[in-house]
């Protein structure tokens, strides 16, 4: 996945969140399944997913994932027998369900064309990043729906403003809810909380230690902004964004503004396509403006798959692992 992909993701969410929306307002289409068949127990559930309204007679039971951290809910949740496809796997799986993301079939490395999901018979698509349903690629959610298919984006590309901790529980339990495991979602989230508890015990009181997020880019630092779930999990684990005034979720800023904020530890984002994880180590190093900038002067480099600042299971555990990296003596 290059910087330029990334970005197109994040930064387009804003636009494809408002189309949805407006057209919700203007009379959108209600997604249903069949209406002639009885609802399953606990169904009819009807969700508002980013402007789209769908109402679910029965669980899905044909599903194909696009992004990892979709995925990674899926598993979570107990729901990989429902799994008959998934695409842009970006990186290595949580250990207790690598076993079961190495079975999966891919269908693409990067996002599948709509021919391509089609073909997998899915009745349920679940998308992690916009990119997912870009209508300029003909995945439109609106296309999916004509041909029967229902879907969810997740809901950190609704557009709402910045995104937390509480919005990782949410999507949970409205893909729980979807699926008919609402219990299941409510002992995962509770099962999350006390990590993240846990972790924050652990750091509280300790000084709030600069944190830069470094996702790529040379020419400048493309990095997560104050409405990115990362300015949460960094809080949690006892650090503070430096770039939490930056308005959106990923942004650029210059280097010279990095060296300014002089960030004492930076967050690498590691990932399938997002470049040499040691080569953009040694580009900090040997950025001039960086030189006297105490993370590169020391080295104070803690890495986190892109997954880990994002809405789905994955951020919890970056609490625990971050909290450990920015204080390491209370972990002793």
């Amino acid at each position: 996945m290059t910087a330029a992909s990334v970005r197109f993701r994040r930064t387009s969410a804003l636009v494809l969140a408002s189309a949805l929306l407006a057209g919700c307002g203007t009379g959108a289409p209600e997604r249903r399944g069949d209406r002639n068949a009885p609802s399953a127990p606990g169904f009819p559930v009807t969700l508002d997913n980013c402007g789209v309204r769908t109402t679910y007679e029965r669980p899905p039971e044909r599903v194909v994932t696009i992004h990892q951290h979709p995925t990674e809910v899926m598993l979570a949740l107990g729901l990989g027998d429902r799994l008959v496809g998934t695409a842009f796997p970006d990186s290595a799986p949580l250990p207790g369900h690598a076993r079961e993301f190495r079975g999966l079939p891919v269908l693409s490395e990067r996002e599948p064309s709509f021919e391509t999901v089609l073909a997998a018979e899915p009745d349920f698509v679940y998308g992690g990043f916009d990119s997912a349903f870009a209508v300029q690629e003909g995945r439109s959610r609106e296309a999916f729906a004509e041909a029967g298919i229902d879907t969810r984006l997740n809901l950190e590309y609704c557009g709402r403003g910045r995104t937390s901790m509480a919005d990782a529980y949410a999507e949970i339990r409205a893909v729980g809810s979807v699926f008919g495991v609402r219990e299941r979602a409510d002992r995962l989230v509770a099962e999350l909380r006390r990590r993240v508890e846990d972790a924050h015990r652990a750091v509280r009181g300790a000084r709030a230690v600069p944190v830069l997020v470094y996702d790529s880019g040379q020419r400048t630092a493309y990095t997560a902004g104050g409405r990115s779930l990362a300015t949460d999990v960094i809080a949690l684990a006892g650090g503070r964004n430096v770039f939490a005034d930056l308005d959106e979720v990923f942004g650029d800023v210059s280097w010279e503004q990095v060296a300014e904020r002089r960030p004492e530890a930076i967050v690498i984002h590691d990932y399938e396509g997002g470049g040499s994880l040691e080569r953009k180590k040694e580009f900090l190093r040997s950025h001039p403006a960086l030189a006297e900038v105490p993370a590169v002067r020391e080295e104070r480099f803690v890495t986190l798959p892109l997954a880990a600042t994002l809405v789905g299971v994955r951020p919890p555990h970056a609490v625990a692992e971050l909290a450990r990296g920015l204080h390491p003596e209370r972990f002793r």
